[in-house]
């Protein structure tokens, strides 16, 4: 049986070794196809990684860690329990981190002290909903000409009138008009692969973003799934799995990802 004749699922897991997509790897393939194959196709290491990606995966870690513990009625944690937890997230690290000019380790710590300190006095550290999911694995069809997708929701909170889908990143500056509508996708994805956890209730889609500046703020931004724009967001993923399926994998030089890209030497 040819790849193309095969059910979606079946040409991904000969593809990519997995019968489904992400948002990460939908990402991926829109910012650069063939570090997209580097990546999914050839599975190959990274032999660097970068520190900002670091940082961000770390500040995840003790956000995770934060809410877990309210999830089962402890207090919430202090900045030094939170602190151990983002050292431990940098010590799990097998490969080198690329540091740019400026910055270190020490550097890092003391902007995660600030941001995890301006979070802890914000309003997310104390959701008025009930926390009923933390890193909650979604799967399903988005559509059925694509492989199912694969999400992981940071938090998922009930409130009386919705289910608040929200997402945390962390950010140079606050966002733009134009950035949040670029990113808006994922939680477009998010939203179709959690309208069965809902209940009949609507679902409200949050990014919440901690800026690394020098002095660090907590922002909260609303995603309307307005109809045509998951429309839009369904075309995209299958316009960009057809491409995967047909092996167009193709650089895209930029002057933004290509410095910092760990599949460069074999570009």
């Amino acid at each position: 049986m040819s790849l193309t004749a095969a059910p979606p699922g079946e040409v991904a897991e000969q593809l990519l070794g997995r019968s489904h997509l992400s948002h990460s790897s939908i990402s991926c393939y829109q910012t650069c196809p063939l570090q997209f194959f580097f990546r999914y196709v050839e599975r190959r290491p990274e032999k660097t990684v970068s520190a900002s990606l670091v940082f961000g995966s770390a500040i995840h870690s003790c956000l995770q860690f934060y809410y877990e513990q309210l999830l089962v009625g402890n207090p919430a944690p202090d900045l030094d329990t939170l602190l151990a937890v983002y050292q431990e997230a940098w010590s799990d690290r097998e490969v080198s981190v690329r540091f740019p000019a400026g910055q270190d380790l020490g550097s890092l710590e003391r902007l995660a002290r600030r941001m995890l300190d301006v979070f802890a006095v914000s309003d997310l550290a104390q959701p008025e909903g009930q926390i009923v999911g933390i890193e909650e694995e979604l799967r399903g069809e988005l559509s059925p000409e694509c492989p199912d997708l694969l999400a992981r929701v940071d938090l998922l909170l009930a409130e009386d009138d919705a289910l608040v889908v929200r997402d945390f990143k962390t950010a140079r500056s606050r966002w733009s008009a134009g950035k949040l509508d670029c990113s808006a996708d994922q939680l477009l994805i998010y939203h179709e692969l959690a309208k069965p956890l809902a209940g009949g209730k609507p679902l409200r889609l949050e990014f919440a973003v901690l800026t690394k500046t020098q002095r660090p703020a907590v922002e909260l931004y609303d995603i309307e799934p307005a109809p045509q724009r998951l429309e839009r967001m369904r075309r995209t993923v299958e316009r960009i799995w057809r491409a995967i399926e047909a092996g167009h994998f193709y650089p895209a030089p930029s002057p933004v990802i290509c410095p910092g890209c760990p599949y460069r030497e074999s570009c």
